[in-house]
């Protein structure tokens, strides 16, 4: 019963400020979750190789990203209790259709860089 309460109370209209997908639609258009969702897309990655991959990105803003991608179901943590310990990350059925729908996004954007740049030269010479 309290979980249908739940699902009473979900607002499922991005433009609106009661929106609740909105939280999720932040983390996952994020600059870094992007790249680690379609980075992991590629298959599993232990956290430094991720970071290796996802150039750019410090410490603690992947961990972070990662963390959130976890929490909303995207992201699939398995530590081994070894020494010293083996972590892995990898994408759940939810993480895997995200990142279906992101990946055509970044290659567009790669694409379209040359009309990008011209546009911010015309922006900048006005």
């Amino acid at each position: 019963m309290e979980m249908e309460e739940e699902f009473e109370n979900l607002v499922a209209d991005v433009f609106s400020r009661k929106c609740t997908s909105r939280t999720v639609l932040e983390t996952i258009t994020g600059r870094w979750a992007i790249l680690a969702l379609a980075a992991l897309y590629e298959g599993p990655y232990r956290f430094n190789a991720l970071r290796r991959r996802v150039d750019g990105v410090s410490e603690k803003m992947l961990s972070q990203t990662l963390q959130a991608l976890e929490r909303d179901g995207m992201v699939l943590r398995e530590a081994e209790h070894t020494i010293p310990p083996r972590v892995e990350y990898s994408l759940t059925t939810l993480g895997r259709e995200a990142a279906e729908h992101l990946i055509p996004l970044i290659s567009w954007v790669e694409g379209r860089m040359p009309d990008v740049t011209s546009a911010r030269e015309t922006y900048q010479g006005r």
